[in-house]
């Protein structure tokens, strides 16, 4: 493993949640942070990718889109984090069970090094890690609020996300969108997934509230 590689990202993962928790206490704040993200990866597709530029720019578009209308219309802050807590834990378990375990890789065109024990071992452990966590600091919340399709469904385009954005990558044989942020890459593979898992959680908010 490249432990320098790990620690790099650990570091800037910190970072990130830090700033997160900072800008989530404001609205505005938090949409401020958002565009700012959006625009660095505007401009990575715009210096390194040359195939396929307007169907991501109309993919960041509507993912952006849908973030305003999620913060500005359904915000709700325990979901919110709930929603940025499933993300993270499954892009963490899926690598770590992944690189030790993974021996069976479905995507090997397009994401060759993602397998389906990393896939397994990520749905089990953030299934089991929201449990454990929620249901023994929140119960209330856990009563209200939790549901199982919700969170699943979250996994799911958190995958097709990491999926669709190394489609891209491959297409303009690419190995990172940019080399932004170290140990991840760029924004673009860092925000993948919550790229699309905004647009469902906005469209599941519009149906169920």
């Amino acid at each position: 493993m490249d432990y320098k590689n790990l620690i790099l990202r650990i570091i800037f993962s910190i970072l990130l949640i830090i700033l997160y928790i900072i800008f989530q206490i404001n609205i505005n704040l938090l949409l401020l942070f958002s565009l700012l993200i959006y625009l660095i990866i505007f401009y990575e597709t715009i210096k390194f990718f040359t195939k396929y530029i307007y169907f991501i720019f109309s993919y960041l578009i509507l993912s952006f889109f849908c973030l305003y209308l999620y913060v500005t219309i359904f915000f709700e802050l325990f979901i919110f984090n709930l929603f940025i807590f499933v993300i993270i834990a499954f892009d963490t378990f899926s690598y770590i069970f992944g690189k030790y375990f993974g021996n069976n890789f479905p995507f090997k065109k397009i994401s060759p090094n993602k397998s389906y024990e990393g896939y397994l071992g990520g749905i089990i452990s953030t299934n089991l890690l929201y449990f454990l966590i929620f249901y023994n600091f929140f119960p209330n919340y856990i009563e209200i609020n939790y549901n199982f399709t919700l969170v699943n469904f979250i996994i799911f385009f958190s995958l097709f996300g990491d999926l669709i954005q190394s489609y891209f990558k491959r297409e303009n044989k690419l190995k990172d969108s940019s080399n932004f942020l170290p140990g991840h890459g760029g924004f673009f593979d860092r925000f993948d997934s919550f790229i699309s898992s905004i647009i469902f959680l906005t469209a599941y908010s519009y149906l169920y509230q």
